[in-house]
């Protein structure tokens, strides 16, 4: 499992002309599913994102984590995390999940950022998504499950 995750004053996401999904200040994390990724990736990715520490306390210093500041989560499915551009022009997507279990995943990834009290919006799954953000610092972190160890 791949999750960009972003610091944002407010983001939103449309599908159209639909607003799916809007936070103020918090988290925009777009989401990639690995075809091997299992619930042991998703519990890793979750509590990772839920206790990630890139907010500023008042001394300048990132010290709080998402929870800390009573923050929102932004997740957006992401597949394209898993482009391989190492041949070719056109990125392949072979490691990516198939899309009912990076849906199920994804879906339980957010369920569980919802059980550790983190108020969670989301895009639409396969859909196709206009995604504004706001980002503050910027302050831009990669998390890879399969870097875990």
């Amino acid at each position: 499992m791949r999750a960009v995750v972003q610091r944002v004053s407010k983001a939103s996401v449309l599908v159209g002309d639909e607003i799916v999904g809007r936070i103020g200040k918090g988290l925009l994390v777009y989401l990639g599913v690995h075809k091997e990724d299992s619930g042991s990736d998703v519990d890793w990715m979750a509590n990772k994102i839920a206790s990630l520490r890139i907010f500023q306390e008042r001394d300048g210093k990132m010290a709080l984590s998402v929870s800390d500041n009573s923050a929102s989560v932004l997740v957006v499915s992401q597949f394209t995390l898993y482009g391989d551009v190492r041949r070719g022009r056109r990125p392949s997507f072979d490691d990516a999940a198939p899309p009912d279990t990076a849906e199920k995943l994804y879906e339980q990834l957010c369920r569980q950022l919802r059980s550790a009290g983190l108020e969670v919006e989301t895009g639409r799954f396969r859909a196709k998504m206009s995604v504004h953000a706001q980002i503050d610092g910027p302050v831009t972190i990669l998390i890879d499950s399969r870097k875990q160890f």
